[in-house]
C-alpha cells in the first residue's frame, strides 16, 4: 500500500486515480464471440464453451434432478446461513415497493400518474471460476421475484464435468427459478442477449463477471438490451481516526483485495500513527490468506492518504466515490450525513463490508470506478420500469392547447401543432 502525499483536492484526484482497465485487446475476441452465438445459438454456445471453459455439458439447461441433487449436496449449517441472508434480503428490498398510484392533476381537466412495472424477462449472471458468488444468486433473484419479473433466466459457467457449483444450484432452486443454463462469459452474455434455441431473449442483464463479461454486457448494451450498471473491479475506502480498531480495518481492507488481483481499496486516516498501524496489521493478516497471491497483488495497487480531519476524509471518499465506504470513527453516524458518493455505506466499527455482501440485507451489486458519482446500486428500482399515464378533457386540451400550439410552432413542428388544432376546432 502506497502513501498519497496531496496538495490539493485536484491533485489527490489526479493521485488516486484507479488503474485503467485494458480491453482493447479482448473487445475483438468479445464482438468474434456475440457474433457466433447471434448467428449460430447453440452450436456457437457448445464450441465455445468447450473452447473457453473446457466443458461440454451433455445438455445446456440443468434438470430439476440436477436441482434436487445438488440441494442434497450443501451442507446443512450452509443452508441455515443461506436462509437467514435470505430472509434479511427479502425484508430489506420488499421495503422498497411503492404501491400507491397517486393521480396528479397538473391543470384543470388534465391528470398525469405514473405506474411501476416490472421487466418481463431478465437474465442473471454467476461467475465461477475460483470462487462462485452463489450470494449473488440472492441479491439478483430476490428482487427480481419480489418486482414480479415473469422470466428468471440465470448463466454460470460449468465446471469440467459439465455441472454448475451445488451451491449455486441450491439457491436456485431456493428462490424457484428453473431455467438455470451451464453457460459462462461473453457466450452467456450473448445468449441472454440474443436468444438460442435453448436460452430465452431477454431484457436486461444482471451480474459481475470478468473483463470479457464486462465488455460483452457493454457491447450488447449498445444494441437493445439493458445493464444493470457499469462494472469494473471490487473496492472499499476505509475512514479511520486514532481510536479505529486497527484489526478490524485491516481486515475489512484485505476483504476486498481478495476479491481479484485489480481490486483497489483506499484509507483515509485522520492520524499518522494509525495509518502505519494499520497497514502493519494488514500486512500481518496478509500472510495468512489462504488466497495470498491475489491479495497481495490488489493491496500494492492501493493507497493511504492522512486527512487533517474526519470532515476531510469525507470530502475526499466523496471525490473518489467508492463501491464500499466504511466510517471507522468516532462519529461515524455524523460523516455518514455527508457521504454524497458511495455504493454502500457501513456505520460504525461493528459494521464490515462483508455484512453487506452477504446477510444484513442491502445489495451487494454496486457502482464501482467511480461510478457511483452517477448511479446506484442494484435496488428494486433496477428490476422495475415507471410508464407515465394521462387523461385530457375538451377543457383540459382547451387550457393548454394554445400553449401547445406557440411551442410546436416555434420548434417548426407543424404536424404537432396540427394534433392540438383540429382537436381545438
Amino acid at each position: 500500500m502506497f502513501t498519497i502525499d496531496y496538495s490539493n483536492d485536484k491533485d489527490f484526484e489526479l493521485r488516486s486515480k484507479r488503474p485503467a482497465a485494458k480491453t482493447d485487446d479482448i473487445i475483438p475476441v468479445v464482438k468474434s464471440v456475440l457474433e457466433e452465438v447471434k448467428n449460430k445459438g447453440d452450436k456457437a454456445v457448445r464450441e465455445l464453451t468447450l473452447k473457453f471453459d473446457k466443458s461440454c455439458p451433455k445438455e445446456l439447461l440443468a434438470t430439476a434432478e440436477e436441482l434436487d441433487a445438488a440441494e442434497k449436496e450443501v451442507p446443512e449449517d450452509l443452508k441455515k446461513a443461506i436462509l437467514i441472508a435470505k430472509n434479511n434480503i427479502e425484508k430489506f428490498h420488499q421495503s422498497q415497493i411503492i404501491t400507491e398510484r397517486k393521480k396528479i392533476t397538473t391543470s384543470e381537466g388534465i391528470e398525469c400518474w405514473q405506474k411501476m412495472v416490472a421487466i418481463e424477462k431478465v437474465g442473471i449472471y454467476i461467475p465461477g471460476g475460483s470462487a462462485p458468488l452463489f450470494s449473488t444468486v440472492l441479491m439478483l433473484a430476490i428482487p427480481a421475484k419480489l418486482a414480479g419479473c415473469k422470466e428468471i433466466v440465470l448463466c454460470s459457467p460449468p465446471r469440467s464435468g459439465g455441472s454448475i457449483n451445488s451451491v449455486v444450484l441450491y439457491c436456485a432452486k431456493l428462490l424457484g427459478i428453473t431455467k438455470v443454463f451451464k453457460i459462462g462469459g461473453a457466450q452467456a452474455i450473448a445468449a441472454m442477449a440474443y436468444g438460442t434455441e435453448t436460452v430465452p431473449k431477454v431484457s436486461k442483464i444482471f451480474g459481475p463477471g470478468n473483463r470479457f463479461v464486462t465488455v460483452a454486457k457493454q457491447l450488447v448494451n449498445s444494441c437493445e438490451t439493458a445493464i444493470d450498471m457499469p462494472a469494473g473491479p471490487s473496492e472499499l475506502a476505509v475512514v479511520a481516526d486514532k481510536n479505529t480498531n486497527a484489526e478490524f480495518a485491516a481486515a475489512d481492507l484485505l476483504s476486498q483485495c481478495e476479491h481479484g488481483p485489480d481490486s483497489q481499496v483506499g484509507l483515509f486516516v485522520s492520524d499518522e500513527d494509525k495509518k502505519n498501524e494499520i497497514i502493519a496489521e494488514a500486512e500481518r493478516q496478509l500472510e495468512l490468506l489462504p488466497r495470498k497471491d491475489i491479495a497481495q497483488k490488489a493491496f500494492a495497487l492501493s493507497f493511504a492518504v492522512v486527512v487533517d480531519s474526519n470532515e476531510k476524509a469525507i470530502e475526499l471518499t466523496n471525490i473518489w466515490a467508492p463501491e464500499h465506504l466504511i466510517l471507522a470513527t468516532d462519529d461515524a453516524e455524523i460523516l455518514a450525513e455527508k457521504v454524497i458518493n458511495a455504493g454502500s455505506v457501513f456505520v460504525g466499527k461493528y459494521a464490515c463490508e462483508s455484512a453487506g455482501d452477504y446477510a444484513s440485507g442491502t445489495n451487494h451489486t454496486l457502482p464501482t470506478n467511480g461510478a457511483a458519482k452517477a448511479y446506484s446500486g442494484l435496488n428494486m428500482d433496477s428490476f422495475m420500469k415507471k410508464i407515465t399515464f394521462q387523461t385530457i378533457s375538451e377543457n383540459g386540451i382547451k387550457k393548454i392547447g394554445n400553449a401547445i400550439e406557440t411551442m410546436a410552432a416555434a420548434e417548426q413542428l407543424d404536424a404537432h401543432k396540427n394534433a392540438v388544432t383540429v382537436r381545438l376546432k
